[in-house]
């Protein structure tokens, strides 16, 4: 019989595959999204799976279907050393477009007639959290703020049930430097919005569709967090690889990308209270970093099959029941505290 949960993926550029094995798990025990949301490289995970992908057919993508160096598309002026990296940043604010990676969502969208966020609008949910079973996080950099879409698209002057899935989901996965930013042009005012990564103001969203205090849940929310290999506390932000050196010192983009990567990790995680920690599964990244487009194929399915055991070793002790009963009824316990303590 098939179990509803909530599934909320955390950011993180190519580590993100681990997501996809988790969900295989989760989706071979028979458990089914209701709502889902995501930032970055969970943004992706999660717009695939409320299209209707399922846990094998999301493997199979990431497979056969993600040829991640692609994804790193546009790459001209920071092959020439750190002026051209300087000179590209400065005409971009990125060094890749992005675009080979629009066009691969909106296809796989397409292959699945689920390409505006209208399609999968709750109307019995209208003005609730739940409204829309999708949703995603990106940044504004133009008004200082975090925007949960679609429910915020009316900021940048979009009717949410037309904002369309894939165009939303590259405005979350804008990884600082790396890739070019989303310009969004507000039609109604006619400024300008700057939108980057929603790691940058939150990474790990689990509180997205959680029941009003006071209300017990009627099924779980799992969210999935990427974390070091041998990290002994998931919750500490581990250090991002070393910026680029050249002869002794960091690259200039180097350094702001390494910047940009520990902001990305550090903010939620402060954040992740025990009642979150324990609907967690923790998927060891397997030494992969962020922007690792160059991944193997053995070390794609290192990681795939790393958030697969994550996911069924979070399951074979996870009691709904006894969350319920300690989390949401009366005060919760302290930050390291078990389900079961």
């Amino acid at each position: 019989m098939n179990k509803p949960c909530d599934l909320v993926f955390e950011g993180g550029g190519v580590k993100g595959i681990g997501l996809a094995g988790a969900f295989l798990e989760l989706y071979e025990k028979d458990y089914r999204p209701e709502c889902v949301a995501g930032t970055s490289a969970g943004a992706i995970t999660a717009a695939l799976v409320a299209a209707g992908y399922t846990g094998q057919e999301l493997k199979e993508l990431v497979l056969k279907d993600m040829h991640f160096p692609l994804f790193a598309d546009r790459p001209r002026l920071h092959l020439l050393g750190p002026a051209g990296e300087v000179a590209e940043v400065l005409k971009h604010e990125g060094l890749h477009s992005g675009d080979y990676f629009l066009n691969w969502m909106r296809e796989r969208l397409e292959a699945k007639g689920k390409t505006t966020f209208g399609q999968f609008r709750d109307a019995a949910a209208a003005g609730t959290p739940r409204e829309y079973r999708l949703q995603v996080i990106t940044s504004d950099l133009t008004d200082h703020s975090m925007l949960v879409l679609p429910r915020d698209a009316g900021k940048l002057g979009i009717e949410p049930n037309e904002l369309q899935v894939a165009e939303a989901v590259r405005m979350s996965m804008s990884i600082p430097v790396f890739f070019d930013p989303v310009i969004q042009t507000n039609p109604h005012d006619g400024r300008k919005h700057m939108l980057v990564d929603g790691g940058m103001l939150s990474n790990y969203p689990i509180w997205l569709f959680d029941a009003e205090a006071g209300k017990v849940p009627e099924f779980p929310t799992f969210g999935m967090l990427l974390v070091a290999p041998n990290q002994e506390d998931p919750l500490v932000v581990h250090p991002p690889p070393a910026p680029n050196q050249r002869d002794g010192m960091p690259s200039p983009i180097g350094y702001v990308k390494a910047l940009a990567d520990t902001m990305m990790q550090a903010h939620d995680r402060f954040y992740v209270e025990q009642a979150n920690y324990v609907r967690t599964i923790p998927i060891p990244t397997c030494g992969v970093s962020t922007t690792d487009f160059g991944i193997t194929e053995a070390k794609t399915l290192e990681l795939l099959d790393s958030g697969q055991k994550a996911a069924k070793a979070f399951l074979q002790t996870w009691d709904f029941p006894a969350y319920v009963k300690k989390y949401r009824q009366g005060p919760s316990p302290g930050r390291r505290a078990g389900i079961l303590d």
